[in-house]
């Protein structure tokens, strides 16, 4: 789990945005943001709340009891389950708690995010109250220790998916078949059921989708295994692609070579203070002179408490890459010639003078 020394760290990182923009407290009831700050992380049928004061002290409030070690100076408790039966009215309860504790720290202006709790907040709060949540969503970029070590067990997870599909693809495997037994092979890597749905992509024969049932591999196919597991609240997100036979047609390899040409490109130019939009301009002048044809999709993206986070390589932002976010790249090309398609995605995470690839496997069609 994460860990209260980094949470303690990650609360100074927001006291510095209570100060730049004078605030009294900052009131966080997503549940991605109360574990960030005070490593509790709620069930996903309860509610909760975290609190930090200009001042620098902490509270929480939690459905029945946290874990021992939570990074927060007054924990306070209710009951979210009545004789076994989970209360809806939770954000309403959460909400009268945090207010109470506003009313003694005497805050007349405070900055809140976006949930269910919090909005009852805003309803009730007789204050000033401002939206934080691009302030959060920009201290969530660079990943702490803790963090990072659970990406890289979820990122563990991922590979043993991608060893599992490579022992088991073939011509009339099923597409269920395949996603059972990639969910397994995640959670006994995990040792734990996974924080998360498996999400991502694992239709055969097509650029992406779910797995559908009644549907098979077929010989001549590509197989995209987009993988997205979950250890302990973070995500990790990679995708490799298989040729169902072994046996890639002339233009699934160019296609292929097309792709795996990229990472080569995005390793020598990411480093902190590079445009992504110069990255995906980069592929994006590849692609035309390679095969023809502009990227079809973003290049990547940022990964961590949710599958899409800043940084976005892609024309609609203007992000800059900064030391020690995570962010994929995931060339891909699609098409009736390709028999579906291929996209093949790695994690990088950003170091003082360029990128570490976070995944280790193999990107071989056969």
């Amino acid at each position: 789990m994460l860990e209260p020394q980094h949470s303690r760290d990650r609360q100074r990182r927001l006291l510095q945005v209570l100060n730049d923009r004078k605030l009294d407290a900052a009131v966080l009831g997503l549940p991605h943001h109360v574990y960030w700050a005070s490593t509790h992380r709620p069930f996903w049928l309860q509610e909760s709340a975290f609190i930090l004061f200009a001042d620098g002290r902490s509270w929480l409030a939690t459905a029945n009891e946290p874990k021992k070690e939570t990074a927060a100076d007054e924990v306070v408790a209710f009951e979210a389950s009545w004789l076994g039966t989970q209360r809806q009215e939770q954000p309403a309860v959460v909400a009268e708690r945090v207010l109470n504790a506003l009313v003694q720290g005497k805050c007349s202006r405070i900055g809140i995010d976006a949930s269910a709790a919090t909005s009852q907040v805003a309803i009730a709060f007789l204050g000033a109250s401002v939206a934080i949540d691009a302030d959060m969503w920009q201290l969530r970029r660079r990943k702490h220790p803790d963090e990072l070590a659970l990406m890289r067990q979820a990122i563990r997870c991922s590979q043993a998916m991608h060893q599992r599909a490579r022992q088991i693809i073939e011509p009339g495997i099923a597409e269920l078949r395949v996603f059972n037994e990639l969910h397994a092979a995640a959670v006994e890597t995990a040792g734990e059921p996974l924080s998360a749905v498996l999400g991502n992509d694992y239709a055969c024969g097509v650029g992406g989708g779910p797995p559908r049932n009644d549907h098979v591999a077929q010989a001549g196919q590509i197989y995209i295994l987009d993988v997205g597991p979950a250890y302990r609240g973070y995500f990790a997100d990679n995708s490799r692609a298989y040729a169902v036979d072994r046996k890639p047609t002339d233009e699934q390899l160019a296609a292929w070579r097309a792709i795996v040409d990229v990472f080569p490109i995005v390793e020598r130019m990411a480093k902190p203070g590079v445009r992504c939009r110069d990255l995906y301009t980069a592929v994006d002048e590849h692609y035309t002179a390679t095969v023809g044809r502009q990227l079809p999709h973003h290049l990547g993206h940022g990964v961590g408490l949710q599958p899409h986070e800043f940084p976005h390589l892609n024309p609609k932002w203007d992000d800059v890459l900064i030391e020690g976010e995570i962010f994929t790249t995931e060339p891909g090309l699609y098409g009736p010639h390709l028999n579906g398609g291929l996209r093949i995605e790695n994690q990088y995470l950003v170091t003082k003078d360029g990128v570490e690839n976070l995944v280790h496997v193999p990107m071989e069609l056969a």
